[in-house]
């Protein structure tokens, strides 16, 4: 989650099992910022992963950090 010659951000992941779908949170190390996202638990940790990393990257781009 960075642009070459920046510091990459660190990027913490919480894992929740709700029914038959799966709550990811992921969080920007440095800000603070949080978001959530789900998916079937049949998705791989990977997949979601990459989808909470996404909504956390708009957000981010959302305020200046």
């Amino acid at each position: 989650m960075h642009k070459p010659n920046e510091h990459p951000r660190e990027v913490y992941f919480e894992f929740t099992a709700i029914g038959a779908a799966v709550k990811v949170a992921a969080i920007d190390a440095e800000t603070g910022i949080e978001v959530v996202a789900m998916g079937p638990s049949s998705a791989t940790q990977g997949q979601l992963e990459q989808l909470a990393l996404q909504k956390l990257k708009a957000r981010l781009a959302q305020k200046p950090v």
